[in-house]
């Protein structure tokens, strides 16, 4: 959590009073209809499907940390204090299954910041309660007041509370309903080209695919390529019916930015996108390396030196301002890519009926593009090749500026809010029910990996509390063994060497007996260390008291 010092009171304080005001000026845009939905439908309908939008961006949020951070524990801990969760977990973590929960989970995100834009974005010249111009341009024209409203609401809030309190955040049928819907969309086969763009990095990469399910049967092979195929069809074809749209002015883009230049506008923010969502995967693989195995390029040594300097606060601070600014991103995406054709009266696109273009109007496509070309492939690729990715100066350059909206405290509201929230839904630790990591070990339920040697590169990765990450960092450095630890590991292996010789070959008894010289002459140097370093502790007390 942030600490109690002036400045980060003052941090919560401003951001909450920012956010408030952002919740007013949002609802008075669509009570005057100056939104698309407003505008279009009614500003009740607006106002409902824009916080139904954002209470269900916290469940998948806040369910992603649950998901993702359960896995080792087991489920038999809190089979009777969690039943939901039980069964929730026993369905997620079953087979591969949780990769598939994460990929549908990642369209949802999309798609559900592309529905809350269209219900609390303004329209073109909006204004609202006679606020001043400059006021105008900076909360309701750059976006911004629908950032703060839904990350600080509905996304950081979420992660704060179920990072620390999986088993009680996931505990409720809405999950349910939440993993039940994530899973139907990643069967439905429209993302399953990132499957084929996975096989090919690992490929080039040398990595193996790691699965927990038997190989495919010839006829699911076929229903699972035979989505691939669907997927890239439906990609093909969401391109070129958004670029159709873009060089015809056919999208709700603000009217004064020329065709060309929304074109171009449309794949840099695709870029921007896969950059910072590819900068969490890489980050977070190279946390787990050592110091000297970080590269030797420059630039990946100085962006790791920012991202890990002092006691760790940049990786946690990063991913703070990484959420405000892949979602002010998404929200002008989806003004980018949304179609804004009148039915009857426009062209329709490509000359599709009507009920067709009704559809491609709901930013279905853009929602489809972004999941695939500027989140999941760019994460995929940075989980392959991790450290040349670090290389790249424009990642140095882009942690620079997510870290100084960090800075700015503009989502310290969260923190305030998660507070509250976690007050409300009685939340407890997780430790409550099952214990720590040490005392499940001691019960004989140690932590375990479901996916051994393998790390998640799918999704947001969650936010976790700066005290959290410091020891996360600590725990970077290698931990030198005390004499005791030394003396302890060396007896064993002894006592193992001695073990194995017994029903050893003869070839087989000479390599152990090598192995026991070697570990007897170990300690027998470890004591003499010892007996000169206590020679010289003695000789250290005589002195201070001839002193």
């Amino acid at each position: 959590m942030l600490s109690n010092s002036p400045l980060d009171i003052f941090k919560q304080f401003y951001s909450t009073c920012l956010v408030i005001f952002s919740v007013v000026i949002v609802t008075a845009l669509m009570f005057t209809e100056n939104t698309k939905v407003a505008n279009d439908a009614h500003p009740v309908v607006a106002l409902v499907v824009m916080w139904l939008g954002i209470l269900w961006m916290s469940m998948v949020e806040g369910g992603q940390c649950s998901m993702v951070g359960l896995p080792p524990i087991d489920r038999e801990l809190y089979k009777d204090s969690h039943k939901i969760t039980y069964q929730i977990c026993s369905l997620g973590h079953k087979g591969d299954n949780l990769d598939r929960y994460l990929m549908g989970r990642q369209f949802m995100v999309i798609f559900i910041n592309f529905t809350i834009s269209l219900c609390g974005s303004p329209l073109e010249g909006a204004s609202v309660l006679g606020l001043p111009q400059w006021v105008s341009d900076i909360f309701l024209g750059s976006g911004i007041a629908m950032v703060l409203t839904n990350v600080n609401i509905g996304q950081l809030t979420a992660q704060v509370n179920a990072s620390h309190c999986m088993l009680d955040y996931i505990n409720t049928h809405f999950m349910t309903f939440t993993l039940y819907c994530t899973l139907l969309i990643e069967m439905t086969g429209f993302m399953h080209v990132c499957y084929l763009i996975r096989d090919c990095f690992y490929f080039a990469a040398g990595k193996p695919i790691v699965t927990n399910e038997p190989p495919r049967s010839a006829a699911k092979a076929f229903f699972h390529w035979g989505r691939v195929l669907f997927s890239t069809v439906v990609l093909c074809f969401s391109l070129a019916v958004t670029l159709e749209a873009l060089f015809k002015g056919q999208t709700t883009m603000w009217d004064f930015i020329p065709n060309w230049a929304a074109v171009i506008i449309f794949f840099v923010l695709l870029s921007l996108v896969g950059l910072l969502e590819a900068m969490q995967i890489a980050f977070f693989a190279v946390s787990k390396f050592k110091k000297e195995d970080r590269g030797d390029h420059p630039m990946a040594r100085r962006t790791c030196n920012l991202l890990f300097k002092g006691e760790g606060r940049n990786l946690p601070g990063f991913m703070v301002g990484r959420q405000v600014t892949v979602t002010l991103i998404f929200f002008v995406a989806a003004r980018v890519t949304t179609l804004n054709i009148k039915i009857g009266e426009d062209e329709n696109i490509f000359g599709v009926s009507d009920g067709l273009q009704e559809f491609f109007n709901l930013g279905f496509l853009g929602a489809i593009i972004t999941t695939i070309l500027a989140s999941i492939s760019w994460q995929l690729v940075a989980s392959a090749f991790p450290i040349a990715f670090l290389s790249n100066p424009f990642v140095y350059i882009m942690l620079n500026v997510v870290l100084a909206i960090e800075a700015t405290g503009i989502c310290a509201a969260s923190w305030f809010f998660g507070t509250i929230h976690k007050k409300i839904a009685g939340f407890q630790l997780d430790e409550v029910y099952v214990g720590t990591a040490e005392e499940r070990e001691a019960g004989g339920k140690p932590d375990t990996s479901m996916h051994p040697g393998r790390d998640f590169s799918m999704g947001t990765h969650v936010l976790g509390a700066p005290v959290n990450w410091e020891q996360a960092i600590k725990n970077l450095e290698p931990t030198p063994e005390t004499s005791s630890q030394k003396r302890e590991r060396i007896l064993s292996n002894i006592k193992n060497m001695k073990e194995m010789m017994a029903d050893a070959s003869e070839g087989e008894a000479t390599v152990f007996e090598a192995g026991l010289r070697m570990e007897l002459a170990t300690l027998e140097k470890l004591n003499a260390e010892e007996a000169e370093q206590l020679d010289a502790a003695q000789s250290g007390a005589k002195g201070e008291e001839m002193c």
